[in-house]
């Protein structure tokens, strides 16, 4: 009898453990209202939310490519299953159009929809939390006074038990804390502001943070370098790959103009990143660097010296890349061979950036420790932004075969930097080929660098 009392209290404090999570995973519903009219918000707060959904760059996950914006439907791989992006056009069946403004701040401040369901952390409210609630507000009423599309993103592919989302709820009580941002008071009105645009709509901790086994950032390595969509997202700390080191200045001509004589252009997602920060203000480019600048921290003086031997050696002219024909029978040798009819008459032309090819000793991306983004640069260049003058760059998938590739990949990185080789390269090449590793290309794929395309033409 003792055994059966030990037996029902186990199963009481299981009960009752259970009712106490449900009622923490719980959410109640906000009741729906009808879709408001387009005159209730002042114009003003509708232009300033447009610069806020720049900042955030919503439209690159909420527009599926060759689609209205905002109408959803984007493929989002992740190592937990794929997930769709949302409709957030206020279409009052398949979008947003009958949330209130109450709604719209619980999902951003909370990661919590209208119906009281959780959301999937790949809507990054770990970082949208810390927006205020007039900006909020702003976002909510450039939103709602986009086009209505009536379109329902297909269901998520998520194995159980990830596809309850009262599961979501011990995710967050593990690693999501809520609240608007707090103020350094030790550091600038400036710092401040680039620290809220960088860490809350802008999420760039999202892509240049790695994550854990369950998907969270690692707080510990905050801006230290991830993946997002096929790239590697170069660490933004004293980590960072680039052979020059980066400071305020250099990081704001790069996030104003989307690209850096010194660095290069801009391409995959951070392509489009930049292009939405059109709207911004200098001033709130400047914060941002101002913020990233303080994060990468000082150089040590032998980097420092390191950097400007370089500048140095670049500003005297290319390095040559002539070759022996006692070479071009070696691995070496047809790496630099292809790299001379393919490359080198862009990349040692000396025509200045942004139309010109980077002078590789430059680059951040031969210099990387894992040579995905390299890769992704030799399969699919740099493809033209639509519409408007870009720099290009071809791709090569058609023309060279997985071995050649290696062959050019450990020819840059010999010749090009004085990092140790890259491994697997060739495995990388076919998982990349044949899709296995899904890239996302852009803006070919049908989603432009902005920032006219964040729904202004769609109305």
């Amino acid at each position: 009898m003792k055994f059966g009392r030990v037996l029902i209290g186990l199963g009481a404090l299981i009960i009752a453990g259970a009712a106490g999570a449900f009622a923490y995973a719980w959410k109640p519903e906000i009741a729906p209202i009808n879709p408001p009219e387009r005159a209730s918000f002042d114009q003003a707060l509708i232009e300033h939310g447009a610069k806020l959904a720049a900042v955030g760059n919503c439209t690159a996950c909420h527009t599926n490519p060759g689609g209205k914006s905002f109408a959803g439907g984007l493929t989002l791989p992740t190592p937990f299953g794929t997930i769709y992006s949302s409709n957030i056009t206020p279409d009052p069946e398949t979008g947003i159009g009958t949330w209130s403004e109450a709604a719209f701040q619980r999902a951003m401040r909370d990661g919590i929809g209208r119906r009281g369901e959780h959301l999937y952390p790949a809507f990054p409210y770990d970082h949208f939390t810390i927006v205020s609630d007039d900006d909020n507000r702003a976002l909510y009423a450039f939103l709602m006074t986009r086009q209505p599309v009536k379109a329902t993103p297909p269901p998520n592919e998520l194995p159980f038990p990830l596809n309850v989302r009262l599961v979501l709820a011990g995710w967050k009580m593990l690693f999501f804390k809520d609240g608007a941002y707090q103020a350094d008071a030790s550091q600038s009105e400036e710092w401040n502001r680039g620290a809220y645009l960088v860490n809350g709509l802008g999420h760039c901790g999202a892509c240049h943070t790695p994550r854990n086994s369950l998907g969270a950032e690692k707080a510990s390595l905050h801006l230290a370098g991830g993946e997002a969509e096929g790239w590697s997202a170069f660490a933004l700390d004293g980590l960072s790959p680039a052979p020059v080191v980066w400071d305020k200045d250099s990081l704001f001509t790069y996030l104003r103009q989307g690209w850096h004589p010194d660095h290069g252009v801009a391409n995959g997602p951070m392509g489009e990143v930049t292009g939405n920060l059109g709207l911004l203000s200098d001033s709130d480019i400047r914060a941002m660097a101002t913020y990233v600048a303080s994060v990468m921290g000082e150089p040590s003086a032998d980097r420092r010296a390191k950097s400007e031997k370089l500048l140095q050696e670049v500003k005297s002219g290319p390095i040559t890349s002539a070759i022996s024909n006692d070479q071009s029978a070696s691995s070496g040798g047809q790496g630099a061979a292809i790299y001379q009819a393919a490359c080198a008459v862009c990349h040692e032309n000396g025509r200045p950036q942004p139309f010109g090819g980077l002078d590789l000793r430059l680059s951040s991306t031969v210099h990387a420790p894992d040579p995905q983004n390299a890769i992704n640069m030799v399969l699919y260049g740099l493809p033209a932004a639509s519409g408007r003058t870009s720099a290009i760059m071809p791709g090569f998938a058609d023309v060279l075969t997985n071995d050649q590739l290696n062959d050019l990949l450990g020819y840059l990185r010999q010749h090009f930097t004085d990092e140790p080789a890259w491994v697997d390269v060739v495995q990388r090449v076919a998982d990349t080929r044949t899709g296995k590793y899904h890239v996302s290309i852009r803006p070919s794929d049908g989603i432009e660098r902005g920032p006219s395309n964040i729904g202004a033409e769609d109305q």
